[in-house]
């Protein structure tokens, strides 16, 4: 592994104890919200066929898996770098597959139930929560876990073994 994908894997772990509570926060919610995917349809392989995407049932049971597995990973601390990466990619593709036909007033999805329904208000609302995961993932994958975490209890373990 060179360059930019040992980076991924390299992350720092010498960060404030207190970046658990982002990590706690990011994923807590990608892993009830892949738990999601499974337990109702309508978030799952229903919401990727109505915004149509190729292989709407593997597609959402792919995501599902890796918001579960991933949201644990955060959690823990473990393979924080990559795990982010991943979940920037993904929370891209959520906002621009969502947010860009909203503010048209062309989504498949049901509109918010109270106004603002379209529009650059109603997106502005709406992506709020895409937002937050977005940007914390960005913190996590630039910064690390922090020092308590999985990386750093298994980077400290190399470090002894040298």
């Amino acid at each position: 592994m060179k360059n930019g994908i040992s980076w991924l894997f390299n992350t720092p772990t010498n960060g404030a104890k207190q970046i658990i509570i982002l990590r706690l926060m990011a994923g807590g919610v990608f892993l009830w919200e892949g738990i999601l995917k499974f337990v109702y349809v309508n978030q799952g392989v229903g919401r990727f066929t109505k915004l149509g995407f190729p292989m709407p049932g593997v597609l959402a049971h792919f995501v599902g898996v890796a918001e579960i597995v991933g949201g644990l990973l955060l959690l823990f601390g473990l393979m924080t770098r990559a795990v982010a990466f991943y979940f920037i990619l993904q929370m891209i593709v959520a906002i621009l597959s969502t947010k860009i036909s909203l503010f048209l007033g062309t989504s498949p999805l049901p509109l918010p139930p109270a106004p603002p329904q379209v529009g650059i208000w109603a997106v502005l609302h709406e992506v709020r929560s895409d937002y937050a995961q977005l940007l914390t993932s960005l913190f996590l994958l630039l910064v690390g876990p922090g020092i308590l975490s999985l990386d750093e209890w298994l980077a400290k373990r190399k470090r002894m073994d040298l």
